[in-house]
């Protein structure tokens, strides 16, 4: 939350200047003379014609980019699926399950199969709101633009969304983000503050040649952990003194952990050979990745719990543990139009996974470090024959003992601008992550060193996704996976103590996903819906999903006052089928498998109002209203119950300069 001030104080200057600026932008793709971009700023007041200024931009004037500089455009449209995004993390949860306060964890109800060369940090749970390089983003824009997105929270707090981007030139662009969210929650030691701070560049020269990108990511995510509420049978029965959810005892009443990261990335190429006209084009260029990522770990705790098992220490709990990277990527690339492009790097990774001090467990010294340094290479191809789009890659790691390896090809078709078909396989082999190979902590059961008795995990995929637009969006998903790693709890007779290790499956695990997704219009009502189906084939029950999860939305959309207020008032209908879901640990920060409590078959019903005056978008919700009158047998995790009714606001706006 440091940043808030200063941040604060910048918007506070955009906003003023803005309040100068009209905007109209439509959501439809085809821009026509009459979709201009409305600036009052630079217009005298006899070059108007009635209410409508005239003005060179347009919507697709205003580009968002990713690293790979694919394109989408800031929309400032009211939609129904720009009402499944106004959340905290600001995207559809359709796939996860929040849990009670804004910014804890989630739950997820389908499974993502991890394709990545090397081991990751771990600490899973904290990433859901984390920033990584790819989710930055860059901005090209012909007049400034600022964003502010605003949303009630549980209890005591607020979450703030900020943006500002601008062009200094049509060379240099610039954005700086800060995102931040205080909410103390309805239950006991469950209070989050988060801060995800974003400063990006772009530039790219005149001829064309020459392309930059660079961010600064600073973010941290602190939160309270209860473990989860101690007595279930108080909370299920309903009984009016449970109510006020403070008065359930929890299971841990003084832990805290915080994910604290540093992000330093660069981006930049050069085309060498630039040649580019109506009969066909011949481009080589090259290019060098830089990034550089400190995350820190910690986790606080008063005294020691018996949940977690027996403790070096009684009193103050203070772990730290630390993740030091640094990739450096080299890479060329030949596009020509007859032999399509063909691309070449070479990746360099260096690690320092590192803790306080050498602990010896059982015989069995832990050191207070992994080092390393990684060398991977790669070749990609990728060429277009009519509507037909060809792409492949493979990366493989020759120096070093942790790197994999990656497999990937995809083939697409584009019918037209709203049908298209695209298939894709991949073949990934990698270590797991650091904090399965080695860990350390001041309870006694929760210190392993597995560097040698884990295997690369295996996972071969097979992607399809189908849009046609007036039949149904169907994405399908067929992933087999050995040697998959995981966190178990081990069997306790007192059932109050949670002692958990990693572990690895020696079966072969088959995992089935095939989600549809169909919106019905007749006049101005709309029924979307989108339904998901899942199947394990396993031997054990290790890898635990819901066979069935579907929402649906019903509701009625129109314009107002001669169109100048856009409306949408409708229903939200989720739910999903009971299945042992993961249980949340947060001295890990980790979902571990369990088979003793089982979630799921349970109605959640949200009514929302959303409306668009201009560029500013309000959201109305009260969220999951039948609470009180369907049963006390919601949870996001075991132990861990769902948010009861309760009605939020909140608001987007955008200014244009």
């Amino acid at each position: 939350m440091r940043f808030v001030f200063s941040f604060v104080l910048v918007f506070v200057v955009a906003f003023g200047y803005s309040q100068k600026t009209t905007v109209q932008l439509k959501e439809d793709k085809k821009i026509s003379a009459s979709d201009r971009v409305i600036d009052t700023t630079k217009l005298k007041k006899n070059q108007s014609s009635g209410n409508v200024w005239k003005n060179p931009n347009k919507i697709t004037d205003y580009k968002i980019y990713g690293i790979y500089n694919d394109t989408t455009y800031v929309d400032t449209s009211l939609t129904i699926y720009k009402d499944y995004k106004f959340n905290f993390l600001r995207k559809d949860d359709f796939e996860l399950m929040p849990f009670s306060n804004t910014g804890q964890t989630y739950t997820s109800l389908a499974k993502d199969t991890q394709v990545s060369l090397f081991p990751q940090m771990g600490q899973r749970a904290k990433y859901f709101s984390f920033y990584e390089a790819d989710d930055v983003k860059y901005y090209h824009v012909p007049t400034p633009v600022t964003e502010l997105a605003f949303k009630t929270t549980m209890q005591q707090g607020q979450l703030l969304d900020a943006s500002l981007a601008l062009n200094t030139s049509k060379q240099l662009s610039l954005f700086i983000a800060y995102r931040g969210l205080r909410s103390l929650g309805k239950y006991r030691n469950i209070r989050v503050s988060t801060g995800n701070f974003r400063i990006s560049s772009n530039y790219h020269s005149k001829n064309g040649r020459y392309d930059l990108k660079i961010h600064f990511a600073g973010q941290d995510i602190a939160n309270q952990e209860n473990v989860g509420i101690l007595y279930n049978d108080y909370f299920t029965s309903g009984e009016e003194e449970f109510n006020d959810r403070d008065r359930l005892e929890v299971i841990v009443d003084d832990a805290e952990n915080i994910l604290v990261a540093k992000r330093y990335f660069m981006r930049n190429e050069y085309n060498i050979i630039q040649q580019k006209d109506s009969v066909g084009y011949n481009v080589l260029s090259v290019g060098h990745q830089y990034n550089y990522e400190t995350k820190r770990y910690y986790f606080y705790q008063d005294a020691a719990a018996e949940y977690f098992g027996d403790s070096y220490l009684s009193n103050r709990l203070n772990e730290l543990r630390k993740l030091r990277t640094m990739n450096n990527e080299v890479f060329a690339t030949w596009s020509n139009s007859l032999l399509g492009d063909i691309g070449f790097k070479v990746i360099n990774y260096n690690y320092d996974y590192l803790y306080t001090s050498v602990t010896n467990v059982n015989g069995v010294t832990i050191p207070p470090a992994l080092s390393g340094n990684e060398t991977a290479v790669g070749a990609s191809y990728g060429k277009t024959l009519g509507g037909f789009n060809l792409k492949g890659g493979v990366t493989t790691t020759l120096v070093g003992d942790l790197g994999g390896t990656t497999i990937n090809a995809q083939a697409s078709y584009k019918f037209n601008e709203n049908n298209n078909i695209q298939a894709a396989v991949t073949l990934n082999s990698r270590m797991p992550n650091f904090n399965f190979l080695m860990y350390q902590s001041d309870y006694v059961n929760y210190n392993w060193y597995n560097i040698n008795n884990l295997e690369k995990q295996q996972t071969r995929t097979l992607n399809a996704q189908v849009n046609l637009k007036k039949i149904a969006n169907i994405d399908f998903a067929y992933s087999i996976i050995d040697k998959y790693t995981y966190f178990k709890e081990t069997d306790l007779s007192d059932s109050l103590v949670s002692v958990v290790e990693p572990d690895q499956y020696n079966g072969t695990i088959n995992y089935l996903k095939l989600k549809l997704q169909r919106e019905f219009r007749v006049g101005k009502f709309g029924l979307e819906n989108t339904i998901m189906y899942q199947k394990v084939m396993q031997d054990d029950p290790i890898y635990n999903v819901p066979e069935l999860v579907t929402r649906n939305t019903l509701y009625f959309a129109t314009p107002m006052f001669k169109r100048a207020l856009d409306m949408q008032i409708g229903v939200t209908f989720k739910y999903f089928t009971k299945y042992y879901a993961d249980k949340y640990n947060p001295l890990l920060s980790e979902f571990t498998v369990q088979d003793t409590q089982e979630i799921g078959e349970f109605p959640l019903f949200d009514v929302f109002l959303d409306f668009k005056i201009r560029q500013t978008r309000f959201y109305f919700k009260a969220e999951h209203l039948n609470s009180a009158w369907t049963g006390y047998n919601y949870y996001s995790a075991p132990n861990n119950p769902y948010r009861d009714f309760t009605f939020r606001f909140g608001l987007v706006w955008n200014f244009f300069s």
